[in-house]
């Protein structure tokens, strides 16, 4: 059996990526791995508090390790800082890590190049499926989850802060990935077949922040020409019970 820790996101493709590894017996998930922010203690693109990321991991009856870094992360501190913690990971015992990616070529290349600097191998349990499939499985698993973040080039403030269904699906814009995949939205799952019981949360407020792109065009884990920047997303603070 494959010694597995999960790339942890607290949303729905890293949720389905545990659930169909953990119905696998040829791996072992026994550690979940996420970055948090530390300017504001929130997991990295997400903006989900920490104590709600602490309470899935808890309901999920799996140990979470954190990696901090800074808000303002250039690509060289963050292949520094992840090398550091997968070269951790490896000397316990890990030989595989697993990601909810599905069709970002240059991001799952990134990852492969990275992890094989520490001789760990990669995972990609949903790759190239079907994002439509995808929702509709996740739903029909039961599996519940909110919008805690979306692209304010794409989607408005109405889309975040909401339940993810079907009504939600046939809201979104047909030029929107079903799943998100190109960052359209983000989400928190916080009940589902892989929790021990629900998640308890209140809706907080919305709130629209911009960031700005790094100067140095090395600063990139990327490779294509034709890729664009967005800078302005919508937040919905979920606030733990």
């Amino acid at each position: 059996m494959k010694q597995t820790y999960l790339n942890w996101s607290s949303g729905k493709d890293s949720v389905l990526a545990y659930y169909l590894l953990k119905n696998n017996p040829d791996y072992n998930v026994s550690k979940l791995v996420t970055t948090i922010n530390t300017a504001v203690s929130r997991v990295s693109m997400h903006g989900l508090q920490e104590a709600l990321l602490d309470a899935q991991a808890k309901s999920m009856g799996l140990p979470l390790q954190k990696i901090y870094l800074p808000e303002k992360t250039s690509m060289q501190l963050y292949n520094s800082k992840m090398q550091e913690a997968t070269q951790k990971l490896k000397s316990e015992g890990f030989t595989h890590a697993a990601f909810g990616d599905i069709f970002l070529e240059d991001l799952k290349k990134y990852r492969e190049e990275q992890l094989e600097k520490v001789g760990l191998q990669t995972i990609f349990p949903l790759w190239k499926k079907d994002t439509t499939t995808i929702m509709k499985e996740f739903l029909s698993l039961g599996f519940k989850a909110i919008t805690v973040c979306v692209n304010a080039k794409l989607l408005d403030e109405s889309l975040v802060g909401r339940e993810v269904n079907e009504q939600f699906l046939t809201d979104l814009p047909d030029t929107v990935d079903p799943c998100g995949e190109n960052g359209e939205f983000h989400t928190f799952v916080y009940d589902g077949p892989i929790f021990n019981h629900p998640v308890s949360f209140e809706i907080g407020e919305k709130v629209s922040k911009s960031y700005s792109p790094s100067k140095d065009n090395d600063d990139d884990c990327f490779t294509d020409d034709n890729k664009s920047w967005d800078t302005k997303f919508w937040y919905c603070d979920l606030v733990p019970k």
